[in-house]
């Protein structure tokens, strides 16, 4: 007997249908064909073991496993539960009709008792099982709240395999879930761990993060230890604008490819914040390995990169970022796949002046030798500071402002002015489907919309010899004015928006005499 049950495969952050052929005829042997890897070669041994728990039997018959198409490379365990229902079914084990079958796409680990454990990538199995027609997708439990966002498909969560068996046979009901992703979205939006009305005093840091904010622009700190940096950093998401829900869709697939959703969550509400550690790799930071996963530019999609003390990160490591901050893409080419992972994110990153921590500090001596200063800045990148646009010196807080009673201007109130600025360059980008705000300018855009006055530009062009700037650096500069024009609601802009966005270029390296 020849029976069909339909799962998913996970390419980048997409998916592909597998159809299982499972032929069943007389003798003792097994085979599984279609490319499949050592995980799925397993399950055998765990579907055997999870049938004998719940009461059924392995059938003693030749049975064939094709699981089609047969080019593409079948990875992990998640297979193991449209193997075993289509075994059981081939060998007429149990009474389930061929047409009630291939109206569902089935995903699930089995455990050697007959649990199912929760999968990756279970949002854009949903999607795709939506697009090619099927009428309901049946997985772990666990996954259930995930898949359950994509409306048009009955999304049911089982515990164990003998559910799903009992389900088919029409012996057991299961329950579709349903999920208002629309009032759980807006709901959840509002609440953040951190809150700019904490931070005591860095008004100017705390102007210049709500410029990147409301423009999208990528900033770097530079300070003596304790000054703040990973503080204000971590209060960064309060004043984002919040996710639409393309957006929080987008993420959530990527999150989910990764397995990094929690359990009973549907959709990521805030924008993701990463901060790695500076001794990750490149592929732990691009993605890719053996078994491709999104890597942490691509996990920081539609949200924050952080990376604290950027200068102690691999040189190698820092060098990736340069095509992923111009392409908002990362391409993973391999021998045997090659993926497209989406990298959309701010960089925000903070470091020291130099390896002690206290050079230009204003009460403690800088206790380096002649030229460690030089070459603790030379590990970064001129390329790389270049693609920064905001770079902005952080001084230590006075005693007057830390032991200050008096609150400071809370998120909401920043989040507000950023959100007016967004739907400003909303407007602006109504046409252009690939920019959604000033940081994505191109230069035809920039030409069109950040066009200083004459007095704007005699400035520019003093500032450009005077701190040696690059092209991108002069880009990057009339990107920041445009930002800080809208803040002010100006549709020109003036000499005092460009001279505030030349001030956030006070640390390129001329102006730190190396």
């Amino acid at each position: 007997m020849l029976v069909k049950t339909f799962a998913a495969a996970v390419q980048g952050i997409t998916a592909t249908m597998i159809t299982i052929e499972v032929s069943c005829t007389k003798g003792i042997q097994f085979f599984l064909v279609g490319m499949p890897d050592v995980a799925v070669r397993e399950s055998h041994e765990r579907i055997i073991s999870a049938l004998q728990v719940n009461g059924f039997k392995f059938p003693r018959n030749r049975i064939v496993v094709n699981m089609a198409p047969a080019d593409i490379r079948k990875e992990g365990s998640a297979y193991d539960l449209p193997l075993a229902i289509g075994i059981l079914a081939a060998a007429g084990e149990i009474g389930i009709e061929n047409e009630r079958l291939e109206r569902f796409v089935l995903m699930g680990e089995l455990s050697l008792d007959g649990g199912l454990q929760p999968i990756k990538g279970a949002l854009p199995i949903a999607i795709k099982a939506r697009e090619e027609g099927f009428k309901g997708l049946i997985l772990p439990k666990q996954n259930v709240c995930e898949a359950a966002v994509v409306n048009n498909l009955e999304v049911y969560g089982a515990e164990t395999i003998k559910e799903v068996i009992h389900f088919f046979c029409g012996k057991e009901k299961l329950t579709p879930t349903v999920i208002d992703t629309r009032k759980e979205f807006y709901n959840l939006q509002q609440q953040f761990e951190f809150d700019f009305s904490e931070v005591r005093g860095q008004e100017n840091v705390k102007r210049a993060l709500e410029v990147a904010a409301a423009g999208g622009h990528n900033v770097i700190m530079i300070g003596p230890p304790g000054s703040g940096k990973s503080m204000l950093a971590k209060r960064l998401p309060s004043i984002l604008p919040p996710f639409s829900l393309q957006e929080a869709l987008e993420t959530t697939k990527i999150h989910s490819v990764a397995g990094k959703v929690e359990k009973n969550t549907s959709l990521l509400t805030q924008r993701p914040f990463r901060a790695p550690h500076h001794t990750i790799s490149d592929v732990a930071m691009v993605g890719g390995g053996s078994f491709p996963q999104p890597g942490e530019i691509s996990l920081a999609h539609n949200g924050v990169l952080f990376l604290d003390e950027l200068p102690e990160f691999n040189r190698s490591v820092l060098e990736v970022l340069r095509q992923p901050l111009e392409d908002r893409y990362i391409a993973v080419s391999r021998a045997r796949f090659s993926v497209n992972y989406p990298a959309s994110f701010m960089l925000v990153a903070s470091m020291n002046p130099c390896p002690c921590g206290f050079y230009n500090h204003p009460d403690r001596p800088c206790l380096c030798v002649a030229g460690m200063v030089q070459k603790y800045m030379n590990r970064i990148s001129g390329p790389l500071l270049d693609r920064i646009d905001i770079q902005i010196e952080i001084v230590p807080v006075p005693f007057e402002k830390i032991s200050e009673q008096r609150p400071s201007e809370p998120s909401s109130h920043v989040r507000e002015r950023v959100i007016k600025v967004r739907e400003i360059q909303s407007k602006r980008f109504a046409s252009d489907k690939n920019t959604y705000c000033n940081a994505q300018m191109n230069s035809r855009q920039l030409h069109k919309y950040a066009v200083p006055d004459e007095a704007g530009l005699k400035l520019l062009k003093n500032a450009m010899q005077r701190l040696s700037l690059s092209a991108r650096a002069y880009d990057r500069i009339l990107k920041v004015s445009r930002t800080i024009a809208d803040l002010d609601e100006s549709p020109a802009i003036q000499s005092t928006h460009l001279a505030e966005a030349i001030h956030y270029r006070n640390l390129d390296r001329e102006t730190w005499g190396l």
